[in-house]
């Protein structure tokens, strides 16, 4: 089971991590997060979306090289990872010297999607693979995110306590949490 700790110690661990995992809702700010605390302490970002998930077009990688390259990214020393599949928690959260639950509100993470498409529709965004523009949300996806604390919050709780076993966890519920957060690291 993951050892759940407050922003201040998450913060001082940040300055020795060396693996980093962020996971939450889409739309929730898990890249903008990720990214600041990959400048400021030197980390490699990694995003599964760009780095593992997909390809030019929208095609999804193959399953099999989709686990290849997230074992390869896993194995690196120094890392920062944005991406949220529990699928693989198995794999990445073991590896992590902390995680990251950016765990905002549904409305949050909905505006954040509306700010996401105004501000990148028909062009790549920085956390995506090439060849794949920001497109309009389908029903789908804004399904995804309105039940995401009814539907996959329980599936990230089960699989963070059954590969976690004592990583450290902080959740940011809010923006102003992920700004104090990286106020306190410099970021």
């Amino acid at each position: 089971m993951t050892v759940s700790i407050m922003i201040d110690e998450a913060a001082e661990r940040l300055e020795t991590a060396n693996r980093v995992l962020v996971i939450g809702c889409s739309g929730g700010g898990k890249s903008t997060l990720s990214k600041a605390l990959a400048a400021r302490f030197g980390l490699e970002y990694q995003s599964i979306d760009r780095d593992v998930r997909w390809l030019p077009g929208w095609r999804e990688r193959d399953p099999a090289a989709r686990l290849d390259i997230l074992k390869m990214l896993v194995a690196r020393e120094r890392w920062i990872m944005d991406g949220s599949n529990p699928s693989t928690f198995d794999l990445r959260v073991p590896r992590a010297d902390l995680v990251i639950w950016v765990r905002m509100p549904r409305l949050t993470c909905l505006l954040g999607v509306a700010r996401r498409v105004w501000r990148y529709h028909g062009t790549v965004r920085p956390e995506m693979a090439a060849g794949c523009p920001e497109p309009l949300p389908d029903r789908t996806f804004l399904d995804y995110i309105w039940n995401f604390e009814r539907k996959s919050a329980p599936v990230f709780i089960r699989k963070l306590e059954q590969h976690g076993e004592g990583v450290p966890l902080v959740t940011l519920s809010s923006r102003r949490e992920a700004r104090r957060l990286l106020t306190r690291v410099g970021a």
